[in-house]
């Protein structure tokens, strides 16, 4: 299929093929069983409900700008997004809350279909908040994106307090993916303390997922932990035709349509192998390997750098699992890895210092964006250099002699 510009940011339905969408998304996949609470169930059935009216109102009312001609096309659309991580209705993302019954207020805007439009005000409630908790189950599927606040949205605030504006169809995309921290959230817990001195009081900042966005923004929304006294790239400016969310990813299936990065980055096999910076950044003297190569290496060194300071200087080893909250660990055995019965809460890591949490930070950020050397590569490998670098002050680590280009 080809790529999704921003006209189709626009209605895909026309309001006389209706009947025949419905019957062709058909009933949602079989959720799985909540809270066996009555009133919860109560709540969740209603949820459901709204969910499926606002859903019909949105193909009622949204424009019929970029309709697809023929009921095929349209039937692939709707497969992708069935198939897609957004409409994945067993996804932990929509049913991490089914024992409670409902999505809370604080995660409802990306958790639920209904949140988002809540979150819009697409059903009449204010905009840029969530005002209840939201229904369980609820992918974010057509009504969350062809509405006409949806379509309307341009600019977005994020975690810094930073607003960008002129986004376009990427406008709806950033709300959710810029992660729930900043620069400014880690600066706010370690004020007036010592830097190498473990703080009983201290614990993870964690950046949350998809923080594509923030990466893409760089240094004007402060998304990774920027040390003070350096500097940092802005929005990394691709060419116009892969500028925005949507030029790029399918809208609905969320797929990468590749070769068209491969058409301009001749002689590679794969993205990854895509260079667009000449430096060796990660100091192993390979100058081929792609700038994804050169991020994953200097994030490896980084996670080394953290393991011997944490056992150096706070005196308590750590450890990393991407597997479970909140993702560093005590490493009670010493063997470097986090075990099963290691990565449990009550064995979260607590001997956080300023700087340790710091370069912790930054490598949570760059691990949860595996495109950051497609969104803004110059601008993690500033982050992750930075990092290992302030490390490097306390324990024995090789700083890469190149920065950036």
């Amino acid at each position: 299929m080809a790529i999704v510009g921003a006209r189709h940011h626009r209605s895909l339905i026309r309001s006389n093929r209706l009947r025949w969408t419905i019957d062709q998304i058909g009933p949602p996949r079989e959720p799985q069983a909540p809270s066996p609470d009555r009133r919860k169930g109560q709540r969740h059935m209603l949820g459901k409900a709204i969910h499926s009216a606002v859903f019909v109102a949105s193909l009622l009312v949204t424009s019929v700008a970029g309709a697809q001609d023929d009921k095929a096309e349209l039937s692939v659309i709707v497969e992708a997004w069935r198939n897609a991580p957004h409409g994945d209705y067993h996804s932990p993302s929509f049913t991490h809350w089914n024992a409670e019954g409902e999505v809370p207020t604080q995660c409802a805007a990306c958790h639920s279909e209904l949140g988002f439009v809540d979150f819009l005000g697409a059903d009449g409630s204010v905009t840029g908040v969530v005002d209840a908790p939201a229904a369980i189950n609820s992918p974010i599927g057509c009504a969350s994106c062809h509405t006409s606040a949806a379509h309307d949205l341009d600019t977005v605030s994020f975690p810094s307090g930073e607003s960008v504006g002129s986004l376009g169809p990427s406008a709806v995309c950033t709300v959710c993916h810029q992660g729930r921290a900043s620069t400014d959230t880690v600066s706010g817990r370690i004020e007036n303390l010592d830097e190498d001195e473990v703080d009983p009081d201290l614990s993870f900042v964690n950046v949350h997922d998809g923080v594509a966005a923030a990466t893409m923004h760089g240094a004007q929304v402060r998304g990774g932990y920027q040390y003070l006294g350096r500097d940092y790239v802005g929005r990394f400016e691709h060419v116009p035709s892969a500028s925005t969310c949507t030029a790029c990813h399918d809208p609905h299936s969320t797929e990468v349509a590749t070769e068209t990065c491969l058409s301009c980055h001749r002689g590679v096999d794969t993205i990854e192998a895509i260079r667009t910076r000449h430096h060796d950044f990660d100091g192993d003297g390979d100058t081929a390997e792609g700038i994804h190569g050169e991020i994953e290496t200097l994030r490896d060194r980084l996670g080394e750098a953290i393991s011997d300071y944490a056992a150096i200087v706070a005196e308590a080893p750590i450890g990393y699992s991407t597997e479970a909250f909140p993702y560093f660990f005590a490493d009670t055995n010493g063997d470097g890895a986090i075990d099963a019965d290691e990565a449990a809460f009550p064995n979260r890591y607590q001997g956080w210092t300023l700087r340790l949490l710091k370069a912790a930070y930054n490598h949570q950020f760059a691990h949860n964006d595996p495109g950051a050397y497609v969104h803004n590569p110059g601008y993690v490998l500033q982050l992750l250099h930075d990092s290992i670098a302030s490390l490097a002050e306390r324990v024995d680590v090789d700083v890469p002699l190149v920065r950036r280009d």
